[in-house]
């Protein structure tokens, strides 16, 4: 009775998900029809008049320097050496997924559907503004390609939820059988780790949104 409880809650939640995904697309194609842009292949197009309009609101280099704090100065050095970790956590599990999910039959990741790096078409920015948000567009981006990594690995290798929920769990965990049932674990393992057809079902709809 409680497993039916909850998966009548799951599929309520993910109807609503549907719906906020949905509600979310049209507030999209509002803001860019209000901000004059459009999407082409991938590529963010403004047009001419509001890029010449963008480019009224930007401060300048020197002037957005003076009015910096010396704290954010100093500290950007320190938030800059993370990008050597981060390109190498990058390559790694780049090369883990490419190499292993081929072994156990898991489908990959796109890398594209994760990255978003299109800040640096806004013209308000100046330069610095503009590598701050690709750095920090990138760091997210790699955060949430390599999360959907190792959950996948996690599906295949030990799909079994915590005996105490994490905050923000991803979103395979529904699927996994209970903590502390031996008898689901011993039964489910082989199709959870063969039978990925939700997982391939459920991105073809995002990428074609």
């Amino acid at each position: 009775m409680q497993n039916s409880s909850l998966d009548d809650i799951l599929s309520r939640l993910h109807s609503l998900q549907d719906e906020l995904e949905n509600e979310i697309d049209r507030i999209l194609d509002e803001k860019r029809q209000l901000f004059r842009y459009t999407m082409k292949q991938g590529k963010v197009q403004f047009e001419h008049g509001m890029k010449v309009l963008q480019r009224t609101q930007r401060t300048g280099i020197w002037a957005y320097l003076r009015r910096a704090r010396i704290g954010h100065i100093l500290s950007a050095p320190i938030i800059y050496s993370v990008s050597i970790p981060l390109l190498m956590l990058d390559l790694m599990i780049t090369i883990y997924q490419h190499s292993c999910f081929r072994i156990y039959g898991i489908p990959m990741v796109r890398r594209s559907d994760y990255f978003r790096i299109d800040h640096q078409h806004l013209s308000y920015l100046n330069i610095i503004e503009r590598v701050n948000c690709m750095y920090c567009s990138y760091g997210n981006g790699l955060i949430e390609y390599g999360r959907e990594i190792i959950a996948r690995t996690e599906r295949y290798w030990c799909p079994i939820k915590h005996a105490k929920r994490t905050p923000d769990p991803h979103h395979l965990v529904e699927g996994f059988v209970d903590y502390g049932d031996a008898e689901a674990y011993k039964d489910r393992l082989k199709t959870l780790q063969s039978d990925w057809s939700k997982l391939c079902d459920s991105t073809s709809e995002k990428r074609e949104q």
